[in-house]
């Protein structure tokens, strides 16, 4: 066993025995399913619960062309033992997917999270959802845009970790797409799309309360996209909150895996805040 896992082997025990893992679900719809390799997604919920608890809905980053679920098995346990009920999609990723693609796979992840939450002790009425990187773009645009079918109200509140691309319009427009990194497929040269797969453009009164989370050593394109984002937040929620962390884009999310993170209350009073404000 490579030392690095044999290290993270209590973990596991640890928080595996304060939690059920429900794996590899269904959730799409049949006209969204890809021909090959069918996204599923995981459940983790506290064990011996008896009352419906919240609900977090997380998507991976992974710059949208890589990335997956199990990642997170770490996060998915660590908030489900403190008593947060957590659905953790996978997406179809670049080239295999543009991003309306992936889009409305996740806003299919948060319909069937809607669907099926009490299932697992999770309360419909209470979903929230968060996203690192790529996912937090996905994320936002699939509860903002209103393409995507998500129904205002559903989702209670958004947690973006480090997201990119909030404003893609703007990046694309500075530096268009090419085959690095698969952005021609991820985004097309088509302007008009790249206006579309903003979250920036769908801010308004109705917009779920976002708590912003931003590496103070990340990559600049996130950080300029964090920034306009926040200053076009403001004029819809004066009082939108973004924190700074002094980590770079990939710790931000690694911080996570450990359960004493300060992460987690801080989640944790968000969540409570905007069921008390209902």
């Amino acid at each position: 066993m490579p030392k690095r896992l044999f290290l993270l082997l209590p973990l596991f025990l640890l928080f595996g025995c304060a939690s059920h893992k429900y794996r590899e679900i269904s959730f799409l719809p049949e006209n969204l399913k890809p021909k090959k390799d069918e996204p599923k997604l995981n459940v983790f919920t506290p064990k011996n619960a008896t009352e419906k608890l919240p609900v977090l809905i997380f998507i991976h980053g992974g710059n949208w062309n890589r990335g997956d679920k199990d990642t997170y098995v770490l996060m998915g346990r660590n908030f489900a033992k403190k008593g947060v009920v957590t659905v953790i999609p996978d997406y179809t990723l670049s080239p295999d997917a543009d991003f309306e693609q992936m889009t409305k796979q996740v806003a299919a992840a948060i319909e069937w999270t809607r669907q099926n939450a009490s299932k697992y002790n999770g309360d419909p009425d209470k979903i929230f959802i968060s996203g690192h990187s790529a996912g937090g773009h996905l994320a936002a645009l699939a509860v903002m845009n209103p393409k995507y079918g998500i129904a205002k109200g559903t989702i209670k509140g958004m947690i973006l970790n480090d997201a990119a691309g909030l404003d893609i319009d703007q990046h694309l427009s500075a530096f268009p797409p090419t085959e690095k990194w698969k952005y021609l497929n991820t985004w097309s040269n088509d302007k008009k799309r790249w206006q579309d797969a903003s979250p920036i453009n769908f801010l308004d009164k109705e917009t779920p309360a976002i708590y912003m989370y931003t590496g103070r050593k990340t990559f600049d394109m996130i950080a300029l996209g964090n920034d306009r984002f926040l200053e076009a937040l403001k004029k819809v929620q004066p009082n939108a909150k973004r924190q700074f962390n002094n980590k770079n884009h990939f710790s931000m999310v690694i911080q996570y895996f450990f359960s004493g993170s300060n992460r987690y209350p801080e989640a944790l009073q968000f969540i409570e805040k905007q069921l008390g404000s209902r």
